[in-house]
């Protein structure tokens, strides 16, 4: 089954981790797509590696000019915009008294008004067509909290939020828009950090032991859920949250 056959998709931060596993996923399920991401090589290579379905664009989702750009760019590129997944994120430790407020901001710009700037642009152009598809990357820190890391964990509070809100508002545009909650999910990201840490192996023991099934979750197991919800498969799915977390949850 080719579950994203004639679909065309955006994806933020594709260029490595979720939103690679993610595009290349949907590139082998028929799907055209854009990868966006703030980093013009990573997302040069992953639209490389996938072929002539895929073109990249440096996307910085923090500007309105930017995530604009994205959406003319694929319009240029593909003619359409069926699936749209904010996938771009980015985290930091600290607490409310810890987190300077530049870093506040920006992690506010980059998971939140990110998510807010590109479905403002991608809407429009879903609509004119007769519907699309949206999939926002939450995170388990939207239900449950992570000691030390304040300005994360409001953010993705802030998507799941917002993921409910646009449900509602364009529902009536034949829009769905949904959200995926990933549990710890191996990154470049965490390569970086166990570079960083005294004790790489009690770290990454203690990434592994968050969850009741003893182990991180890999980028093609989000990636499969966020497929799911942008497919037709998941036709009467709007405003939800999946969870992929390996059971950290459930506790």
């Amino acid at each position: 089954m080719v579950r994203l056959k004639d679909k065309v998709a955006i994806v933020t931060g594709a260029g490595t981790g979720i939103g690679a596993a993610t595009a290349e996923l949907f590139a082998r399920e028929g799907a055209k797509v854009l990868i966006a991401d703030y980093d013009s090589n990573s997302a040069r290579t992953v639209a490389e590696r996938i072929g002539p379905q895929a073109a990249a664009v440096q996307t910085d989702v923090r500007k309105d000019a930017d995530t604009k750009a994205m959406v003319d760019a694929c319009l240029k590129a593909f003619g359409r915009v069926d699936i749209l997944v904010n996938n771009a994120g980015r985290g930091a430790l600290g607490t409310v008294v810890t987190t300077a407020e530049e870093e506040w901001d920006d992690i506010m710009a980059v998971n939140l008004k990110g998510v807010f700037l590109c479905s403002k642009h991608v809407v429009p152009v879903m609509k004119a067509s007769g519907g699309g598809n949206i999939v926002n990357v939450a995170s388990t820190a939207a239900v449950a909290g992570i000691p030390d890391r304040a300005a994360y964990v409001a953010s993705k509070g802030g998507v799941a939020a917002l993921t409910r809100s646009m449900a509602l508002d364009h529902a009536a545009d034949n829009i769905r828009v949904n959200a995926v909650a990933p549990g710890v999910t191996w990154s470049n990201y965490y390569d970086r950090m166990l570079t960083q840490v005294p004790d790489p192996v009690a770290f990454k023991k203690g990434l592994q032991d968050r969850a009741p099934m003893g182990r991180v979750g890999q980028p093609i197991e989000i990636a499969t859920a966020i497929l799911w919800l942008a497919s037709d498969e998941s036709g009467f799915a709007t405003g939800s949250m999946l969870t992929i977390d390996g059971g950290y949850t459930a506790r």
